[in-house]
């Protein structure tokens, strides 16, 4: 057996065991097998880094705004530099495949912190003048505090950029969670910021990183010492995080679970729809909360569409880290395994799976790419989100009824509409209750534009200057001239 390697906390510019030593293990999950640990932190851990925050907090705060973009282009040039060691990492934890990973994140991340560089420099704000006679009144734009942050599993790293990177360029400090199952890119991107800051002369709890469980990530955001909590996860995490953030009345930042509708038009290109929707229903084994996994196709092109889109599923290949031609690996956890499988395991009678359905090969949790057809609006997989690369399919009569199924569940962060007519395109995006519509595409993000949703989607944005804003707080002050 190979070394188990061991990652630590990052507090205070400073790597660091847990207090009383507790320990978490971390599992390859293309093979199912432990191979590292992570700090099981604590209350006097949370305490350390909350402390190390706090004390980085006034200078920090009082930073200008070119020191804050000189730190993070600076960390965007780092990230650059060792994308190899980042892309190590994050693979070993998720298994997802390398090539992808270097392209769809690394790069995407460089983009995005270099984005929030440029926005830490462009706060935006009411003209000052006068509205009230002989009284000047100014709009300040200031940083909100200690921020408590929790990233999740299914992109570790690239999450964790999402959060601290317009947090710190908005001069909050951070302390940081990554998921319990998928901390060592976290942990080495924190190394590497803290590098940067050493380099500047800046203070080192800017930026902490705290590992551990759901435990650890309550005792964050009950700590006394955040102003806001920040969470990417489950609905169920979200409320949790709501619900203790609202005792001593944290501001509170939610991007949760989605069920992306995915209106499919009888003039939509046939051919050009089923290849996006395959690509952005399986990507990343479908655990992303935009995937394209919930599909409304028009009656009359419905069984020319699923025929075509089955088919495509089966060409999709599943495999490990290094394999050729890999679109995705396997789901990130045995918990994650067990949650897919039951979903199809659980299908009603009139649901027919038209490619996939089961496990592939007997270690790791690889899952195959699935095409469920004949669903109707109530069944649980279409109520629910899945999470896994399971792509359902339904038919719809007319517009109307295209919009009354689309908008029917609990999520509203993400939604497509494929068609040729332009009128009914822009009708659609008006009347789909999503945070996003996109049209003849899918799953496309850009650091310009913002990420978050409606209803049990959460609320606040990530990316985007609108998600800059999200970590700022508003003053008026008022002068008697």
């Amino acid at each position: 057996m190979s070394e188990i390697l061991t990652l630590r906390n990052f507090i205070d510019g400073e790597f660091v065991d847990a207090k009383d030593g507790r320990t978490l293990p971390v599992v390859d999950p293309t093979t199912g097998e432990v191979y590292a640990s992570s700090p099981l932190s604590g209350a006097a851990d949370v305490d350390a880094a909350m402390a190390a925050a706090a004390a980085a907090f006034p200078v920090w705060r009082d930073s200008t705004p070119s020191t804050r973009q000189k730190l993070l282009l600076k960390i965007a040039d780092a990230v650059e530099a060792r994308a190899e060691e980042l892309v190590e990492a994050e693979c070993r934890d998720t298994g997802k495949p390398r090539a992808v990973t270097r392209t769809e994140e690394i790069v995407p991340m460089v983009d995005q912190l270099r984005f929030f560089a440029g926005a830490a420099r462009l706060l935006e704000g009411k003209a000052a003048g006068e509205y009230a006679e002989g009284l000047t009144s100014i709009i300040r734009r200031e940083p909100i505090g200690v921020c408590a942050q929790v990233a999740p599993w299914n992109y570790p790293m690239m999450t964790a950029v999402w959060k601290f990177a317009p947090a710190v360029a908005a001069g909050n400090t951070v302390v940081l969670k990554p998921s319990d199952t998928t901390p060592a890119s976290t942990v080495l991107l924190a190394g590497i910021i803290g590098g940067v800051l050493k380099e500047l002369d800046l203070p080192a709890g800017v930026l902490n990183v705290v590992c551990g469980d759901r435990t650890t990530g309550q005792l964050m955001v009950e700590h006394p010492v955040p102003a806001m909590a920040a969470i990417t996860g489950s609905v169920r995490a979200g409320i949790q995080v709501a619900e203790s953030a609202a005792k001593d009345v944290k501001r509170v930042h939610l991007e949760l679970g989605g069920k992306a509708p995915v209106v499919v038009f009888d003039d939509a290109d046939i051919e050009q729809a089923v290849e996006g929707i395959t690509t952005a229903g399986f990507f990343n084994a479908g655990q992303d909360c935009t995937a394209a996994t919930r599909i409304l196709v028009h009656e009359s092109i419905h069984d020319e569409f699923v025929a075509a889109l089955a088919k495509a599923a089966a060409d999709v290949k599943t495999g490990g880290i290094d394999e050729e031609d890999v679109l995705f690996g396997p789901l990130n956890n045995v918990n994650q395994l067990a949650q897919v499988s039951g979903f199809v395991d659980r299908l009603p009678s009139h649901a027919k799976v038209e490619a996939g359905g089961h496990r592939v090969g007997e270690t790791g949790y690889f899952y195959a790419p699935t095409v469920v057809s004949g669903l109707e609006q109530d069944d649980e997989i279409i109520q629910n989100e899945v999470f896994g690369p399971v792509i359902t399919v339904q038919s719809f009569s007319d517009e109307d009824q295209a919009v009354e199924w689309a908008n029917g569940v609990d999520y509203a962060l993400a939604s497509s509409v494929w068609t040729k007519d332009h009128a009914r395109a822009m009708r659609m995006s008006k009347r789909l209750d999503f945070g996003c519509v996109w049209i003849n595409t899918h799953m496309i993000l850009v650091a310009e534009m913002p990420h978050g949703g409606y209803k049990k989607s959460g609320y606040g944005k990530d990316l985007s200057a609108y998600g800059f804003e999200d970590y700022t707080r508003i003053k008026h002050v008022m002068t008697s001239l």
